[in-house]
């Protein structure tokens, strides 16, 4: 089995942690074994919580676990003139208006704590489709009517044929945000048809996000997309098995580093957090434990 192309797409919205390097480096031992390239893809539309130091710790934090990226941004400025998702603003703007053709997108004003107030689960219902608001009202997003949403194939790595229906997480998927921004889902689907994206690797929280952009793209004629190979891989674990989250604390990459810790200590950290069978201190000990 050969891939053309694989990605890591982080988002400069904080300090990347051991999580990260976790699924990075995941990416990397896929690439590997099947010959792809690998794209670095840095999802900046989240322009509130957007910082320059961000994307340089996504620089430092790949040159550090000494993965090699083949298409991307090699430098902050770099990535601020030739690769922001800025800079593809007109793909995403012309996916847009082939929802709004297909008339099944509406719009919808609910914030979190409406949605919460609304349903215990915090899932959103779609309250808003009966309401028939326009689509260029003010301070109001983009949602994807999926009530009647048939199952998305796909193949889960290396050669699963799978077959779901959108779950209720993923329900009526927002693809425009209040800021008039496109939202990740849209995002994600048209950059990796736009790069030829082939091998998509994401830890197995997006699982419910994968079928969303599936039947998004789908709707928007996307194939390529729905042609790809998914690799949902576990999530590790902190020190306490609490989910780990993007913050300067004791599993950020840029803590580590500050702390004088070496490439082969984080991969011993890894190893253990992993609960690895094997001693791991360095990538090929990584993939063994991997057994990829």
């Amino acid at each position: 089995m050969k891939f053309s192309l694989t990605r890591i797409a982080p988002t400069p919205s904080g300090f990347l942690h051991l999580g990260n390097a976790f699924s990075f480096l995941v990416t990397k031992a896929l690439a590997e074994k099947h010959g792809a390239k690998i794209l670095l893809r840095i999802d900046d539309l989240d322009r509130e919580r957007y910082r320059p130091e961000y994307v340089e710790d996504i620089l430092e934090s790949l040159d550090f676990l000494e993965i090699k990226i083949d298409l991307g941004p090699k430098s902050l400025t770099e990535f601020e003139t030739e690769w922001s998702q800025i800079h593809r603003m007109g793909k995403y703007e012309a996916a847009l208006q082939t929802l709004r053709a297909s008339g099944k997108v509406f719009a919808c004003d609910c914030s979190r704590k409406k949605i919460q107030q609304l349903d215990s689960s915090g899932y959103y219902l779609g309250q808003c489709l009966d309401r028939k608001y326009a689509l260029d009202r003010p301070e109001t997003a983009w949602r994807v009517d999926t009530h009647e949403s048939d199952f998305v194939k796909f193949t889960e790595y290396p050669q699963k044929k799978t077959s779901e229906l959108i779950p209720k997480d993923t329900a009526f998927y927002i693809v425009r945000k209040k800021d008039r921004l496109p939202a990740y889902h849209l995002t994600s689907v048209v950059d990796d048809v736009h790069f030829g994206v082939d091998l998509i690797v994401r830890g197995s929280d997006l699982y419910s996000s994968t079928v969303a952009q599936l039947d998004l793209a789908r709707t928007i004629g996307a194939n390529e997309f729905s042609s790809a190979v998914f690799h949902h891989h576990g999530l590790i674990k902190g020190p306490q098995r609490e989910k780990l989250s993007k913050s300067e604390g004791a599993t950020s990459i840029q803590y580590l580093r500050k702390e004088g810790k070496k490439l082969p200590e984080v991969f011993e950290l890894l190893g253990q957090l992993m609960g690895a069978k094997i001693p791991v201190s360095d990538f090929a000990s990584f993939r063994t434990a991997l057994s990829i």
